[in-house]
C-alpha cells in the first residue's frame, strides 16, 4: 500500500466516523464498559457487577483497553475515542486488502471501502446488529480482525489467518466463529469436526436443558433470537442476499474474477447452513441453545457483500467520472448521517470527550457519579434506555455506580448466561409499574434490595429529598422507611 493510499484510508476513516457518530457509553457500551472501569478502579461497583462481569469474564476485550489506559496515560474517554477511530481504520485496512485480491482496477477497490464506510451502521437484517456500532464494543474489534482472516485465505496463508481469529475470538467469543467457519470453507471444509463446535460451544455454558420460567421471561424481550419472530422485510435481509451472491458469483466467473467468485460460492452454503441452524434453534425443544444466534452470521455476509457489491459498482457504473461518485455517495452519507441523528437527537452527534453533555439524562447521570456515594445503590424505570431522549446512555457506564436490573441490557445479559436469571426476574418485578410508584414503593426497594438513591423522570414524586433535577429528570434519595 502507497503512502497515497494510507492517507486516504486515514481520511476515508475520519469520515466515516463523522457520517456514523459517536457514543461511547450507549447501547452495548452499558454491558461492556462497567467491566473496564472495574479494572481500572476496583473499588467500583462493590455490589451488583454480575450483569456485566459474566460478560466480561470471556473477553480479553476489558484487559485490552484498561491497558491501553494505563500504558498511554490517557483518560478512559479519550481512550475509547481513539479505539473507536483505530477500528473503524482498520477495517476499512482489512477490507482494502481484501479487496485488493478481488478486483484489480483502483475504482473497484476504492469503491467497495468507500460503500461499506458509508454504510457502517445499516442495520443487519433483524439480528438487531449494526455492521459497526457507534461506540467500542468487542464486535468492533472482532469484525476488522475477522476481515484481515478472511482477506489471509486467497493467499494461502492460513497461520496467519489463525492468529487473527484467535485475536477475535479471545475478544468476542461468539463472533469469531462465523469467520472460523467461513475460512474453513474457503479452503474447502464442508463441516466442523465434533470436537471443534465442542469447543466453540464450551465457553458459553452451553445447556441442553430446558429454559427456566425466570429465562424465558427475560428472552421474551428480546424477540429477535428466534427467526419466526421476524418480520417479512426481515427475511429478505436473509433471502435477499443469497440471491445478490448468486449473481454476483455468475458475473465474476464470467469476468475472470476468481477470488470475488470463490467468496461469493462459499458464502451462500455458509449461509444456508447458519439459517437451517436459526431454524432448528427456534424451536422451544432446544430452550438455552437459541442464545447462540447463528443469524449473526449475516454479520460477516454483509460486509463481504457490501464489498464485493461496491467493487461491482466501481467497475460497472461510477469509474472515472466524479459526477457519478457524488450522485451515490452525498445522499447515502447524507441518509445514513441524518439516520443516526434521529436515533441519538438529544445529544451531540460526536461526543467528544472533556465536553458537557446536553443530554438532560447524562447530566444526571454525571451528576450521581459526582455526587452519591461508590457504594450507592440506584434504581431507574427498567425501561428508561427506550424513553425518548434518553438516547440509549447507560447509566451504569455513565455514573459509574451500581443499580437495579433493568429489562433492556440486564435481560441481554441473562439471554447469554441464564443462571443470572432468577436474580434479574426478581429484581425487574421489584420494579413492575414503576412509573406509579410513590414513597413506600422506594421505601420497600430499599429495605429488599437497599436501594439509596433513584433517577425519576419530571415532575418526580411528592415526599421525596432531590437534590438534583433538570428539564427532564431527578435524581432523588431515599430516606429508610418510617418504623
Amino acid at each position: 500500500m502507497s503512502r497515497k493510499q494510507l492517507v486516504a484510508l486515514v481520511l476515508l476513516s475520519f469520515g466515516a466516523l463523522l457520517i456514523h457518530g459517536y457514543h461511547p457509553f450507549a447501547e452495548d457500551a452499558e454491558i461492556y464498559l462497567p467491566g473496564v472501569e472495574k479494572m481500572l478502579d476496583p473499588g467500583l461497583f462493590p455490589a451488583g457487577e454480575n450483569f456485566f462481569q459474566s460478560h466480561a469474564s470471556l473477553t480479553l476485550f476489558p484487559d485490552l483497553i484498561a491497558a491501553s489506559v494505563r500504558l498511554s496515560h490517557l483518560s478512559l474517554e479519550w481512550a475509547l475515542l481513539l479505539w473507536q477511530w483505530l477500528s473503524i481504520f482498520l477495517l476499512l485496512l482489512a477490507c482494502w486488502q481484501l479487496s485488493s485480491k478481488c478486483f484489480a482496477e483502483a475504482t473497484a477497490r476504492w469503491c467497495g471501502v468507500a460503500l461499506l464506510a458509508a454504510l457502517l451502521t445499516l442495520p443487519v437484517a433483524g439480528t438487531s446488529l449494526y455492521i459497526f456500532d457507534q461506540y467500542v464494543v468487542p464486535r468492533n474489534l472482532c469484525a476488522f480482525a475477522t476481515v484481515f482472516a478472511v482477506a489471509l485465505v486467497p493467499d494461502r496463508k492460513y497461520w496467519q489467518a489463525a492468529l487473527w481469529l484467535i485475536f477475535a475470538g479471545l475478544v468476542h467469543p461468539l463472533m469469531w466463529f462465523f469467520a472460523f467457519v467461513y475460512c474453513l470453507l474457503l479452503v474447502g471444509m464442508e463441516k466442523l469436526s465434533p470436537a471443534s463446535a465442542f469447543c466453540v460451544l464450551l465457553p458459553l455454558g452451553i445447556s441442553f436443558r430446558l429454559p427456566a420460567p425466570a429465562y424465558e421471561e427475560a428472552v421474551k424481550l428480546h424477540p429477535y433470537f428466534y427467526i419466526q419472530s421476524w418480520a417479512w422485510y426481515e427475511w429478505l435481509g436473509i433471502l435477499g442476499p443469497i440471491a445478490i451472491l448468486w449473481w454476483s458469483a455468475r458475473v465474476a466467473r464470467r469476468r475472470q474474477l476468481r477470488n470475488v467468485e470463490r467468496l461469493c460460492r462459499t458464502l451462500i452454503p455458509y449461509q444456508l447452513v447458519f439459517l437451517a441452524a436459526a431454524l432448528v434453534l427456534s424451536s422451544p425443544v432446544f430452550g438455552n441453545l437459541a442464545r447462540l444466534q447463528p443469524l449473526r452470521s449475516l454479520h460477516l455476509l454483509y460486509i463481504l457483500m457490501i464489498l464485493i457489491g461496491g467493487g461491482f459498482l466501481g467497475t460497472f457504473v461510477l469509474k472515472n467520472h466524479l459526477w457519478r461518485w457524488i450522485l451515490l455517495f452525498a445522499p447515502l452519507c447524507g441518509g445514513m448521517f441524518l439516520a443516526q441523528r434521529s436515533l441519538f437527537s438529544n445529544s451531540a452527534h460526536v461526543e467528544c470527550p472533556g465536553s458537557a453533555s446536553s443530554n438532560p439524562w447524562v447530566q444526571a447521570f454525571v451528576w450521581a457519579r459526582q455526587n452519591t456515594p461508590r457504594d450507592a445503590t440506584f434504581a431507574l424505570d427498567p425501561m428508561h434506555i427506550l424513553i425518548h431522549g434518553e438516547d440509549a446512555n447507560g447509566f451504569r457506564a455513565i455514573a459509574q455506580r451500581n443499580m437495579l436490573a433493568d429489562a433492556i441490557k440486564d435481560s441481554g445479559a441473562v439471554s447469554m448466561f441464564p443462571p443470572l436469571a432468577d436474580e434479574w426476574l426478581k429484581q425487574f418485578r421489584a420494579q413492575t409499574n414503576w412509573k406509579h410508584f410513590q414513597v413506600q414503593d422506594f421505601e420497600r426497594l430499599r429495605s429488599d434490595y437497599g436501594v439509596t438513591w433513584v433517577i425519576l423522570q419530571a415532575p418526580g414524586v411528592t415526599g421525596l429529598e432531590c437534590p438534583y433535577r433538570n428539564s427532564a429528570v431527578l435524581v432523588c434519595k431515599i430516606a429508610p422507611g418510617r418504623p
